[in-house]
């Protein structure tokens, strides 16, 4: 079926060609930034700490565990954004594996709610990391909250400008958080090269009730997950990047090496100027690190680098969950209205205003940086689990262009450990799972209003587009 074909039976009631399209500016050095970028920022800032209060010492070895399992599943995106080169990521290929209209939307709305919950948390941490640059003194209440609100109202107009000057504003900001944590890591090499701090550290576990390190282990690794996601994200990139199929296995690939690199040289530093009993005391752990390893650096400073990279967080977030919207409109599994692009700025504006909305009530209204930060991991775990057994099912489905092939072996290893660190079993706060229920009961009520616009509209299951896409027979 072609694009034309497709875009003409999106429920838009015009045909495909009156349809203003995404533009394509993202080359491989912006998609590039753009990974990066997205992986780095609130989780390595804020969870450091927490992480060292799970394992001891061997802080470094949770990231370095939740990086395999993030390039496990990488080869699995690597297979289906190659072969599907389209804006909805991994509702899409849910949809085109399985074909079943419910199971498409939880994924998506999950995909969406992850994004919009990891750039609530990261406003809320601007906001307070904005409070001790300036020395407001808002320790929270609503002080912290109409910062956030403003932040995110910011990052709104930004994204309405269109994707090139949000990618823009993206290169700068990961410049300013990659910039942070170098200066970490160069604070702990030159610490250890002049005998400072204890490097024996790096390898002591936290002592247990039962001596054992497997479980101390996996619970971390469930807390440091939150800092390996964002990859993800730039699937629902792929119609605003040139040549999708040929660049994008190479680049996601180096940006998640280059990433888990960085978490863990940042690791070491910390815990070797840095007990951990103190590094997971407060919010602020890499702060704790530079006092350590360089007393007379300009506190300040440093504050301002957190605060812009939590920043470029929550920009790259929000710009996924709204193309992600705006691709499921496309598909029937959101109301039509939802994938309006505009006119003369060609980025999709009612996506865009819907899911800052969210945004804005979760700002308001939602809690803590940990809870929310496992929420977004424990979504998407369970979509990851999800994507890497659509890759084996779609196997079946031919298209007429050549994509990236990832060994079957690495979709079931990436399903059986996602599946496994989104269990309880693995020490995950209770509260996580409440909230997660909680999004997903909000999904099920807005399933079922969709189904009502889309029977209204005469794009209920019959659609002939849903048996083109759903799995059934090649797209392009």
């Amino acid at each position: 079926m072609s694009d034309t074909a497709l875009g003409a039976q999106a429920g838009t009631g015009q045909p495909a060609a009156t349809q203003p399209s995404l533009n394509r500016v993202m080359g491989p050095w912006l998609l590039l930034l753009f990974i990066v970028g997205d992986i780095l920022g609130t989780g390595i800032y804020a969870l450091t700490g927490q992480v060292a209060n799970q394992v001891g010492g061997v802080v470094w070895l949770p990231f370095l565990v939740a990086f395999a399992v993030a390039m496990v599943t990488a080869f699995s995106y690597l297979e289906l954004v190659t072969k599907y080169p389209q804006a909805a990521g991994a509702a899409l290929y849910t949809h085109k594996a399985f074909g079943v209209h419910f199971i498409t939307f939880i994924v998506a709305f999950a995909v969406m709610c992850s994004g919009i919950t990891s750039a609530s948390t990261a406003s809320r941490a601007f906001a307070a990391n904005m409070s001790s640059a300036f020395g407001l003194g808002l320790s929270g209440g609503w002080g912290i909250t109409l910062i956030g609100l403003g932040f995110m109202a910011l990052v709104a107009v930004v994204n309405l400008r269109g994707v090139g000057e949000s990618v823009k504003a993206n290169v700068v900001l990961t410049c300013v958080e990659l910039t942070g944590l170098l200066i970490i890591i160069t604070i702990g090499m030159m610490a250890i090269a002049a005998g400072q701090g204890d490097v024996s550290r790096v390898m002591q576990f936290k002592a247990t009730a039962d001596g054992g390190v497997f479980w101390p282990v996996i619970a971390a690794t469930t807390l440091a997950f939150f800092a390996m996601v964002g990859f993800e994200d730039s699937v629902n990139m792929a119609e605003e990047t040139k040549d999708p199929s040929r660049i994008f296995p190479k680049i996601l690939l180096a940006g998640l090496f280059i990433t888990g690199v960085i978490y863990v040289l940042v690791s070491i530093s910390a815990i070797t100027l840095v007990p951990p009993e103190q590094l997971g005391e407060g919010e602020t752990p890499l702060l704790k690190v530079v006092q350590a390893g360089a007393p007379n650096f300009p506190i300040w400073i440093f504050g301002f680098i957190t605060m812009f990279a939590v920043a470029n967080s929550a920009l790259i977030n929000m710009l996924m969950a709204s193309r992600l919207v705006y691709g499921m409109s496309r598909e029937h599994v959101l109301p039509p209205i939802l994938g309006k692009v505009h006119a003369t700025r060609r980025t999709p504006y009612i996506a865009i205003g819907f899911t800052s909305l969210l945004a804005f009530a979760l700002i308001t209204f939602v809690g803590e940086v940990p809870a929310l930060g496992g929420t977004t991991a424990l979504l998407l775990l369970c979509v990851f689990t999800v994507v890497n057994i659509a890759v084996l099912v779609l196997r079946k489905d031919a298209v007429d262009h050549q994509h990236f092939r990832t060994p079957t072996l690495l979709p079931i290893v990436g399903a059986i450990s996602c599946a496994f660190l989104a269990g309880p079993w693995t020490g995950r706060a209770s509260v996580q799972y409440t909230i997660a229920g909680v999004l997903i009961g909000v999904g099920v009520l807005l399933w079922f209003v969709t189904v009502i616009v889309n029977r209204k509209t005469g794009t209920a299951r019959s659609d002939p587009l849903m048996e083109d896409i759903g799995g059934r027979g090649p797209v392009n």
